[in-house]
């Protein structure tokens, strides 16, 4: 296969003889075979990316195919990324495949080997990373990526979408801040994730904006899941003078809020006030239902499969999009004991 660069054709057999390696060699770099050496691997890449390589038209190997990757297929709120991806395939004639791998920050090494067999039309990655290594693998093949980003900040080089996690940890606590609350509690996500330190930079701008003291003892970073939930929220909760809300950073980690002021009797929202984030399913479904901040996860996968298809078109594009979230109001918030 050869492409033109820069007045000269640059062909798999020049790769090959400038590294010092056999076309094969190349060839299995290209198709993301693992029985080649780091160094190899890495020389390669470097030459490739450095001509310039791309592939050039799709050809009848590759399917019209999307690829999602997470690091969690069982996550509450991957469906919505899903039919968001899927909704926009389906107008353009493709198909989804879904793939977990890695952690929460970046897919694992052994993803890259499946994605360069298959050949979709391109990938979009629910991590708020990726390795260099990958980025060239994929750019070399012409598989363009974009990274749907509810949980951090991507490199700038980096096509994604994002949504305004600041502004959705201010809306949730103005609200409880406009309840009558002045001691609330906040159980954010982990603290190596950029999201979770957005949310609660916003926590922290509503308090001070409204001249309240942030408590450090009410800060928490949680893991997303209900167990976290339930067990900061039980910590908060015993102490003598516990918060008379929570600003959870996930609506699973409010539900186990919920649970755990149940467990010390205390009612919601008669003598707790709770507020999540994301508004998945269940927020709606909780006893009583779930004040939460709207992440629009399938608008957000719907744009990112847009731009993804529009690099594949070789089209102009905007790298970085960061949606509006609104609050949702329903009934686990309420003024403070004693204030009705």
């Amino acid at each position: 296969m050869e492409d033109q660069v820069a007045g000269e054709r640059v062909t798999l057999a020049r790769i090959a003889e400038t590294a010092g390696v056999s076309v094969s060699t190349v060839s299995k770099v290209l198709n993301g075979r693992q029985d080649v050496s780091a160094p190899t691997r890495q020389r390669i890449e470097t030459l490739l990316e450095t001509h310039g390589y791309r592939r050039g038209a799709r050809s009848a190997a590759e399917a019209p195919l999307i690829e999602i990757v997470f690091h969690e297929l069982d996550a509450i709120w991957a469906m919505e990324l899903i039919l968001g991806v899927e909704h926009i395939a389906k107008d353009h004639g493709g198909s989804v495949v879904l793939t977990q791998s890695g952690t929460r920050h970046s897919p694992g090494p052994d993803w890259i080997e499946g994605v360069m067999r298959r050949r979709p039309l391109g990938v979009i990655l629910v991590f708020s990373a990726l390795p260099e290594e990958f980025k060239h693998q994929l750019r070399s093949r012409s598989i363009p990526f974009v990274i749907i980003d509810p949980a951090g900040d991507p490199d700038p080089d980096v096509p994604s979408v994002g949504s305004a996690n600041w502004s959705g940890g201010l809306a949730a606590t103005r609200h409880l801040i406009e309840c009558g609350h002045r001691r609330i509690g906040i159980i954010t996500g982990p603290e190596d994730m950029m999201c979770s330190l957005a949310r609660l930079d916003g926590y922290r701008s509503a308090m001070t904006t409204a001249g309240l003291t942030v408590d450090p003892s009410l800060v928490a970073f949680g893991d997303f899941h209900v167990e976290g939930g339930y067990s900061y929220a039980a910590e908060m909760l015993a102490r003598p003078d516990r918060p008379t809300a929570i600003f959870a950073g996930s609506d699973l980690q409010a539900i186990g809020v919920l649970e755990a002021a149940s467990a010390l009797g205390l009612r919601t929202p008669e003598d707790l006030s709770v507020v999540g984030y994301d508004d998945v399913a269940v927020a709606q479904w909780s006893r009583p239902a779930l004040t939460t901040v709207h992440q629009p996860l399938r608008k957000m996968a719907e744009a990112g499969a847009e731009m993804l298809l529009r690099l594949r078109a070789g089209e102009a594009t905007t790298t970085r999009m960061e949606l509006a979230i609104s609050l949702v109001v329903r009934k686990s918030t309420a003024p403070p004991p004693g204030t009705l």
